[in-house]
């Protein structure tokens, strides 16, 4: 299945048509329950100067995001901006993660990503408005229970669904993307609204997430479906 910004291997493709009956589970998108959750689109993974861990297709799918966010918000609604934040308890309670990387990675991080540091701010391009929310999280999935404070926030305003773009397509973004189908949240990967270090990263990644966790669309599908037109994706 081609897609923009990805392709998924027609065997997998065909092994999800004939446990669901379909190609794309969730394209009957109900605006009003739908979010667009964009993650870590922040300084650190985009911007070289104080950044640690540099992304560089990411500053590439800035224009997408933005497009995105603009039907959401046109559709009636939410967009949310997860910002990929340490501090101290990321030390102990965390400490897994500390010990697979060098001392030099960890100081690297932490100078990047705690909240009062460079690397923390949001990408200057995106288009975040006034009505958005912006949201800190601990782990790399932004669903993880006690990781960020995203999940009770759209189920107070009636979000069911959620469209998970931002960087890096397989480590954060599909760690929230899985956990969200797991928090009973229809889970939407969007193609070419994700990036990673590589393609073949990012190809596997959404490959294993539509497989059997939910669906994958692209930027143009998505909004297709938003507006209640589901013929591109085949509904």
């Amino acid at each position: 299945m081609k897609l923009n910004g990805a392709t998924i291997p027609d065997d997998v493709v065909s092994r999800v048509l004939a446990r669901r009956g379909t190609l794309h589970c969730f394209a009957a998108l109900e605006p009003a329950r739908t979010a667009l959750v964009v993650i870590d689109l922040q300084r650190a993974f985009m911007d070289e100067a104080v950044g640690h861990a540099v992304i560089p297709a990411a500053r590439d799918i800035v224009p997408a995001v933005n497009t995105l966010a603009d039907a959401v918000r046109r559709a009636g609604g939410g967009v949310f901006w997860v910002k990929n934040t340490h501090d101290a308890r990321c030390l102990d309670e965390w400490s897994v993660a500390q010990e697979m990387a060098t001392p030099a990675m960890r100081q690297r991080r932490i100078d990047a990503m705690s909240a009062d540091m460079a690397g923390h701010e949001l990408w200057p391009t995106l288009d975040v408005r006034a009505e958005d929310a912006v949201v800190l999280k601990y782990r790399y999935s932004a669903f993880l229970p006690g990781a960020s404070e995203l999940p009770g926030m759209l189920r107070a305003r009636g979000f069911d669904t959620v469209l998970i773009t931002g960087t890096v397509t397989n480590v954060c973004c599909e760690s929230s993307a899985r956990d969200a189908m797991m928090m009973n949240f229809r889970t939407i990967m969007v193609s070419d609204a994700n990036a990673a270090a590589s393609q073949a990263e990012h190809d596997a990644s959404l490959t294993a997430f539509y497989n059997v966790f939910g669906d994958v669309m692209d930027v143009d599908m998505t909004i297709g479906c938003l507006r209640g037109d589901t013929t591109a994706a085949g509904g």
